[in-house]
């Protein structure tokens, strides 16, 4: 079977990495033959919401990729507070790609406005794949890595990241910076 995309580009915040991630990664490659995971949101790291730094988060994806890492671009980038901007900031930093793969409406809206191909990509366990639970689980002390594949959850113990997690649910909120 011959790709239909050369290249596509995945937005994401992976914090952390979970198996929903992994099958969509898997779900584009069958459409495509390289994809590029952008790691958004890389400026934001130990915030509850955001635990992980953009280099954990890219060891995590290395390590949950295996064979198909060689398929794959991963470029941690910053969040833009401009959104109409975005796009044209992801196209500075990546290589050239034709769809974009996501189920973030806004990511949506401006990938058509910018003339790219949209791909929907199926959820996988939606109610439970989500870095939301993954994280509330590792808060709260109950069995998140089954969630993650496991050289991720092992990962995440080794540099102490579901305590970092639990420790960051009890400081206090602090908002991000609208610019």
């Amino acid at each position: 079977m011959v790709a239909k995309f050369k290249r596509v580009f995945m937005p994401g915040r992976f914090q952390p990495v979970h198996n929903g991630h992994i099958y969509a990664v898997q779900y584009i490659l069958g459409l495509s033959e390289e994809i590029i995971i952008g790691v958004t949101a890389s400026q934001f790291n130990f915030l509850v919401d955001n635990p992980f730094t953009a280099g954990e988060r890219i060891t995590m994806l290395k390590l949950a990729l295996k064979d198909v890492y060689s398929k794959c671009y991963l470029v941690p980038l910053d969040n833009v507070p401009d959104n109409s901007l975005w796009l044209s900031y992801v196209e500075s930093r990546v290589p050239k790609f034709e769809a974009v793969a996501t189920n973030n409406r806004l990511v949506e809206v401006l990938a058509r406005e910018r003339g790219y191909h949209v791909i929907n990509i199926p959820f996988m366990n939606r109610a439970m794949l989500q870095g939301k639970i993954v994280r509330e689980k590792m808060i709260n002390g109950e069995d998140w890595e089954k969630l993650v594949p496991p050289e991720v959850a092992e990962y995440i113990k080794e540099i102490g990241g579901d305590k970092r997690v639990k420790e960051l649910s009890l400081t206090e909120r602090i908002p991000l910076p609208e610019h």
